[in-house]
């Protein structure tokens, strides 16, 4: 199957790129990507999302096919069938690759999230017997587990690893997805900081399933140094508990929503 020429792609692209004054750094603001994308494109690493291409040859002011080409194509010389197809075949190879890298992108969150399921496993099994995970305010180390194994099965095998256009377009603080609802005050979520975004929320609930219980293992046994078995008690593991799962979730949203976005 024909392949797209990633080296003439990026030399043509840095041509482009300078004859309309433009950094990498503008280009990728106005793509919504990071200019290490435009990087990588530039020195013929890898090549653009195929939803990229028409608003990339629009701010260049050259066609898509051109863009493909990695040539100026001149309106005496058109370019033969024989010419276009092959570059008709390269963008569907295209579409192929970037659902191949994202299917093993899944596949890699996917082992990793089994592995926190298996750890959760060995930790409830090793702790079976210890009275605090049975008591009345059992609630505390298991409300941050269930819900990281709720949220964690959507976020690793059915988010979306890439948002609709038109977030692209409007400054939107939310992301709907099917039962799945993320709304951040002040966070506009585009494909650009969504990725990362998705990434540290799929690292949050691993590591939450992972570890979790020994943490608040670890954290009972400090307060009991100071504190009775009692309401005094139960109260510090709710404020504890509420600071390290919202902590751990959302100040990572806003920090990374707002570096990306």
């Amino acid at each position: 199957m024909y392949q797209i020429d990633k080296e003439k792609f990026g030399t043509f692209l840095v041509q482009l790129r300078k004859e309309k004054s433009m950094t990498q750094k503008e280009l990728a603001e106005q793509l919504y990507v990071s200019d290490k994308a435009v990087s990588k494109w530039e020195r013929g690493l890898s090549l653009p999302d195929i939803s990229l291409l028409q608003p990339m040859a629009e701010m260049l002011g050259v066609s898509v096919t051109e863009l493909l080409s990695g040539r100026t194509i001149r309106e005496d010389q058109p370019l033969t069938v024989e010419e276009v197809e092959p570059l008709v075949t390269g963008v569907l190879t295209l579409n192929t690759e970037e659902a191949a890298q994202q299917r093993e992108h899944r596949r890699r969150w996917g082992k990793r999230f089994l592995a926190s399921i298996l750890a959760f496993a060995v930790e409830v099994w090793l702790l079976r017997r210890s009275e605090w995970m049975w008591n009345d305010w059992a609630v505390f180390p298991w409300l941050p587990t269930l819900m990281a194994l709720g949220f964690g099965v959507h976020l690793v095998f059915f988010s979306k690893e890439k948002l609709p256009a038109f977030y692209d377009q409007y400054k939107l603080n939310f992301v709907s997805d099917g039962a799945f609802r993320l709304n951040m005050t002040g966070v506009y979520f585009n494909n650009r900081n969504w990725p990362h975004i998705l990434n540290a929320m799929r690292t949050w609930a691993c590591a939450t399933l992972a570890g979790w219980l020994p943490l608040f293992w670890l954290i009972r046994r400090a307060a009991l140094l100071v504190l009775t078995e009692g309401q005094a008690l139960s109260m510090a593991m709710l404020v504890l508990t509420l600071l390290i799962l919202f902590d751990g979730l959302f100040i990572p949203i806003v920090v990374i929503g707002k570096k990306y976005g």
